[in-house]
């Protein structure tokens, strides 16, 4: 979705109720998951199905200007590796929030705190001012890790780590993308309504933190 729309790409977008599956869902995402391109109009129109948030984001990138890749080729390289660093990323956030009790906390923090100080230290060495990865555009990169950042800062209102805090680059990095029209955008109007709901009913602890204290999503 971030980058359909940095790119000014029209589509049409169906959500889809992840514990009500539909048999037309599963026939063309293999994962079962989230999300699915479908180009060139449906199966029976002859359309075809891409999955996997790198392939989409790359065929996008390649089928459609502006490029949201850098021109020079090791930069390119460089920002392929970075997206490539996103499930290893995203699993160290993930699992502060996904965790049922307080047993292994600590573990659960030194290895995030190890995979944002290798995002801090990439930001760091960048050549350019921000706000984002490249600069003043928005970048493939900024793309794949928009959504992991804003969840993350979603949930730290109940978790209150102050983790990103601890990281400057990181925390300004995610205080531009939250900015983002493009980002913010993204998803519809009750996506965390929703995503707090599967929080409290799969019974992890940031969910019993969110069931007891409600208010605090106003703040």
């Amino acid at each position: 979705m971030i980058v359909l729309r940095a790119k000014n790409i029209a589509f049409d977008v169906t959500y889809i109720d992840l514990r009500n599956k539909p048999d037309w869902f599963l026939a063309i995402s293999p994962h079962g998951k989230v999300p699915v391109l479908q180009v060139g109009g449906s199966a029976e129109e002859g359309g075809q199905a891409l999955f996997e948030s790198n392939a989409i984001a790359e065929f996008l990138e390649d089928a459609e200007q502006p490029h949201l890749h850098p021109e020079d080729l090791l930069q390119r390289a460089r920002n392929r590796a970075w997206t490539d660093f996103v499930p290893t990323f995203a699993g160290g956030l993930s699992a502060l929030y996904y965790a049922s009790s307080e047993d292994g906390r600590e573990e659960r923090f030194a290895a995030a705190r190890q995979r944002l100080g290798k995002l801090e230290a990439a930001l760091a060495e960048r050549e350019n001012p921000g706000p984002y990865f490249n600069g003043p555009e928005l970048s493939l990169v900024d793309a794949a890790y928009a959504p992991f950042l804003q969840r993350f800062r979603h949930v730290d209102r109940w978790l209150q780590s102050g983790l990103l805090q601890e990281f400057e680059q990181v925390s300004r990095w995610a205080d531009a993308l939250g900015a983002s029209d493009v980002v913010s955008g993204s998803v519809p109007e009750n996506f965390f309504a929703e995503f707090n709901g599967n929080m409290q009913r799969r019974g992890f602890l940031v969910g019993r933190l969110m069931a007891e204290n409600p208010e605090v999503s106003a703040g």
